[in-house]
């Protein structure tokens, strides 16, 4: 696998959870799964697991360039999986992955035209040749044109690759000259592969070339192929339809467990929610009014408008108005959404609570404590908190997109069935809705447990996942061999 992030070593987001969690699975059934990253500047090599391979890396540019890296090597014992790292520092010995506060890094481009071909050449370097090369994201897009242009008639030959959409939005456009830069043909700029609005497109190119494309839930598969959802790209994954498959990522049910995890308050199941002092504490904690008969709405996520904090800003007066319930709030971005929810923090003191930031602690605490967790994304292409919630007793308040539609079950008071609750239209009225609707089931305890009881029972382990990735690699690999 060739990845920026790795959990527990880099991470910005789900696409580091997914490299730090499938490739111990893969393992687990008997393959040899070796991860490629950057060596960031906040890593620092320790001793122990960590080491330094003696010689550095060759590694082969556009008109002949060679530039050389060292090669740091993990090997995760309890997973079976070695992690290298490349350490070159004039792009990677940095505090930020994608983007400071001046925004994107503007070598992003060449930084991560070299992150594909380093992944390609360590092949060579190791005498190592993989049956798959898993790809993520645009940042990792040239490796599947690489494989079909320069390095087609190599050992690599019949490497087949798979590249996974983690979120369309992000897709690597850059100038032209990127091409001379990673020496990749220039008989690839053109419509069905690089090249995009005059300038080249990573992802699009990644499309074009993999063997096989996967994206983050089934759901999100289809939604990308229209044109409300495939930010542009449509078109090209309608044409590679038959290759494109949705694998709904996982979670890690060992940590995310509350009858076991030591880092929430107290531990509780399904089988025993007497005493739970995690909504307490959580009340405590955000400075809400200490009473277990109000229900808490935990809200974590980037304050962007992909997640939809600003209809949530958009109908907490009317919430505050006609409901008796809190709001917990965790998360950190545009500036004018953090304003927003501080000040409703400070209009509606001991019912709204608010922290700009990030903390793993409080995120666990929101998850722990509360007894619904809300997320209204306008899209959202897997989603893994809304799992992490469920599991922990939290229900969930979703728009029904992507993989928040693949993980949750609308509850229907007919059938009784349900783990959730769900709104199709993207506005503050159907919003409002949902969360009345969850209001309304909460004051109906015993029905209300049932359906905590569904959430917390539903199995998100990464096994399931895992399986379908190792047929979908097999079935790559069967595909390259006729190529």
């Amino acid at each position: 696998m060739i990845s920026p992030e790795m959990t527990p070593f880099a991470s910005v987001g789900g696409l580091g959870d997914v490299v730090g969690a499938l490739p111990k699975e893969l393992a687990k059934k008997g393959h040899d799964v070796r991860v490629v990253m950057p060596l960031y500047g906040f890593l620092e090599p320790q001793c122990g697991k960590w080491k330094a391979l003696e010689t550095p890396m060759e590694v082969s540019l556009g008109w002949g360039r060679k530039e050389h890296c060292r090669v740091w090597e993990n090997f995760i014992q309890e997973q079976g999986v070695r992690v290298y790292f490349l350490e070159y520092n004039k792009y990677f010995h940095r505090h930020e992955i994608y983007t400071g506060p001046w925004g994107s890094h503007t070598d992003n481009n060449e930084r991560f035209s070299f992150l594909s071909r380093a992944g390609i050449d360590i092949c060579y370097f190791l005498d190592w040749i993989p049956d798959v090369i898993h790809c993520h994201d645009w940042t990792t897009g040239f490796v599947p044109v690489y494989l079909n242009t320069t390095d087609r008639d190599t050992p690599l030959g019949n490497t087949a690759s798979v590249f996974t959409i983690h979120n369309l939005e992000h897709q690597g456009i850059f100038g032209k000259e990127i091409l001379d830069f990673a020496g990749i043909p220039f008989s690839e700029f053109r419509p069905d592969s690089l090249e995009s609005v005059g300038c080249v497109n990573m992802l699009k190119g990644a499309l074009y070339h993999a063997t096989k494309v996967t994206t983050v839930s089934p759901n999100y598969a289809n939604e990308i192929r229209t044109s409300q959802g495939g930010c542009g790209l449509d078109k090209v994954l309608q044409f590679r339809g038959a290759d494109l498959i949705g694998v709904l990522n996982g979670i890690d049910s060992e940590y995310w467990n509350p009858a076991t995890n030591k880092q929430i308050p107290a531990n509780y199941s399904f089988k025993n929610f007497d005493g739970k002092i995690c909504k307490q504490k959580l009340q405590e904690r955000f400075g809400l009014k200490q009473d277990e008969k109000i229900p808490i709405f935990g809200v974590i996520g980037r304050m962007y408008q992909q997640k939809a904090f600003d209809l949530l800003a958009t109908i907490v007066p009317r919430l505050m108005a006609e409901m008796h319930i809190q709001i917990a709030v965790l998360g950190a971005g545009e500036s004018w959404l953090e304003k927003a929810f501080s000040d409703l923090a400070g209009q509606y003191p001991g019912k709204i609570g608010a922290y700009i930031g990030y903390n793993k602690e409080l995120s666990l605490l929101i998850e722990s404590g509360s007894d619904f967790f809300v997320m209204p994304s306008r899209f959202e292409p897997c989603g893994l908190v809304q799992m992490e919630g469920m599991r922990y007793g939290a229900v969930a308040v979703a728009r029904a997109t992507g993989g928040l539609a693949d993980t949750i079950e609308d509850f229907s008071p007919e059938t009784k069935k349900g783990t959730g609750f769900l709104f199709e239209e993207y506005d503050p009225s159907s919003f409002l809705v949902a969360i009345i609707r969850a209001w309304v089931n909460w004051r109906h305890r015993e029905a209300w447990k049932q359906i905590q009881k569904r959430a917390m029972e539903k199995d998100f382990s990464w096994l399931h996942s895992a399986k379908e990735y190792e047929k979908l690699f097999k079935l790559a690999l069967k595909f390259r061999a006729k190529a």
